[in-house]
């Protein structure tokens, strides 16, 4: 598997690195009723790609006659030729659709008379439907937070499948997680999400003993935001956190902000 996923990188990169005489910079913008950062343009015709900043912008390499790929979870796949008067201005912007996925036909059948008992022996009532029932991507853990639902969206899917066909078997990629993958946003995101989980944490650890930690052993108001941050960069501090032991919290808390004072009085000395 390790070396399917090695040899479809390498592929792409063999893709992208086709090339690109007579070609240059272009400024694009992308325009939607939504967040437009992460969304991937693709240069169909010289194997380049960029992937879109916060506010939609981005820039690639092109030609008149170029054909762009812009792809994204959220808005509808879109095709985009390059003209000689985008060329010559340097910039353009494209309008995204947003992806809707359509319920099947509801078929309305037996009419209620209002009894309970009547309707209930006449009812062909089955299971319960579910999100993935109408062909809507469901999810009912825990609701995402703004950063998780990014990660989700860049890396989620298989990287590639093999399917059989009448002609043998061929493979499929998926070039969305592909992109992602090579070009460090889904690394990115994983680190993003990473610092949100530890933010949340050190924040309801202050909430919940704070008042527990400085009860005996003080500590000026202008240094706390300090040595929670100093908490936070312990090894140990992520573990403690999924813990949920509130005797090892402020055991940990306690034994910090000894460290943290004795560190100070040792910068000061020096």
């Amino acid at each position: 598997m390790i070396k399917i996923k090695k040899l479809l990188v390498l592929l792409l990169f063999f893709f992208i690195s086709v090339g690109n005489a007579q070609r240059k910079e272009i400024n694009g913008q992308l325009e939607a009723n939504d967040e437009v950062e992460g969304i991937h343009i693709l240069n169909q015709t010289a194997s380049k790609y960029t992937v879109s900043e916060e506010d939609g912008s981005f820039t690639i390499v092109a030609k008149a006659s170029d054909t762009l790929f812009i792809s994204s979870l959220k808005y509808q796949n879109k095709q985009f030729i390059i003209t000689d008067s985008i060329v010559n201005l340097g910039y353009f912007k494209v309008q995204l659709t947003e992806a809707i996925n359509e319920l099947r036909e509801v078929i309305v059948g037996k009419i209620l008379t209002g009894s309970l008992q009547s309707d209930l022996e006449n009812s062909d009532a089955e299971t319960e439907i579910n999100f993935y029932d109408l062909g809507i991507p469901g999810y009912k853990g825990k609701p995402l937070t703004q950063n998780e639902r990014k990660l989700h969206d860049a890396d989620s899917g298989p990287i590639g499948s093999i399917n059989g066909g009448p002609f043998g078997a061929g493979v499929s990629l998926n070039l969305h997680k592909i992109l992602n993958t090579v070009s460090g946003r889904t690394k990115k995101l994983k680190e993003i999400v990473a610092l949100d989980e530890e933010e949340k944490c050190i924040s309801r650890l202050r909430r919940e003993y704070e008042t527990a930690i400085f009860e005996t052993d003080t500590l000026a108001d202008n240094l706390k935001n300090e040595y929670f941050m100093f908490c936070q960069e312990d090894d140990g501090f992520k573990a403690l956190c999924y813990e949920n032991n509130d005797l090892k919290a402020i055991d940990f808390l306690k034994a910090k902000l000894k460290a943290y004072k004795k560190n100070r009085e040792s910068a000061v000395k020096e």
